[in-house]
């Protein structure tokens, strides 16, 4: 069989790579990692000989191509249904998919005020009020999750699935900006910073040698 590709930018930065990647690591499925580091002179054309869109994460299975976060795990959960990365229970899959999309494409004052970037720690930076607002709303999806449909397992809905790794890059960024929590927001985060896929990421992260200046807000 033909081992999938997953091609991700900086892990540093690259918020976005980071979803598929600890869906696979840490579901342990098997797959080879093409990193193109972005912004770079090169970057457009390297990305565009691996994904349509000229951006990251791109997964390869064979002649399939995905090229968006939230749709690479979807197409996990379908290839590898074994694995539950959505849970069983219709009602509580019906709401990890929704707080998943609900990430995926909101929360944009966070998204500018507090870019990804594990290097770095700028505490009480960012704190727009429209980011705070965000903040909160995190908070009481996180809480309302872990209430309803944690039990069995520390992540958002027991066990850890595709809406833990959707939200993932929040915890690296309240980490990188002190944003402090309480209660079960911060049980939850510590339980995602704990995962091996996650400190593994981290790791790699912290020994990039590119620096991206957009992304390096308060430097």
């Amino acid at each position: 069989m033909t081992p999938l590709t997953l091609v991700i930018g900086n892990k540093n930065y690259s918020s976005w790579s980071l979803r598929p990647w600890l869906v696979l690591r840490q579901a342990g499925i098997p797959f080879e990692e093409v990193r193109i580091p972005l912004y770079r002179p090169e970057s457009a054309a390297e990305l565009a000989a691996w994904s349509p869109s000229g951006k990251v994460p791109a997964l390869h299975d064979g002649d399939i191509r995905v090229w968006d976060s939230l749709a690479i795990c979807e197409t996990l959960h379908e290839r590898f249904p074994k694995h539950g990365l959505w849970p069983a229970d219709a009602a509580a899959r019906a709401v990890a998919r929704s707080v998943s999309a609900e990430m995926h494409a909101g929360f944009d004052a966070l998204r500018q005020s507090m870019s990804m970037n594990i290097r770095g720690r700028y505490p009480d930076k960012g704190r727009t009020p429209e980011c705070l607002a965000d903040i909160e709303r995190i908070v009481a999806i996180w809480t309302d999750c872990r209430a309803q449909f944690g039990h069995g397992g520390d992540f958002l809905f027991g066990r850890f699935g595709i809406a833990d790794a959707i939200y993932a890059p929040v915890v690296l960024r309240f980490q990188t900006y002190g944003v402090a929590l309480e209660g079960a927001a911060r049980d939850y985060a510590d339980a995602l910073l704990a995962l091996p896929a996650m400190q593994a990421w981290v790791a790699d992260a912290v020994v990039e040698a590119e620096r991206i200046e957009k992304f390096d807000l308060y430097e």
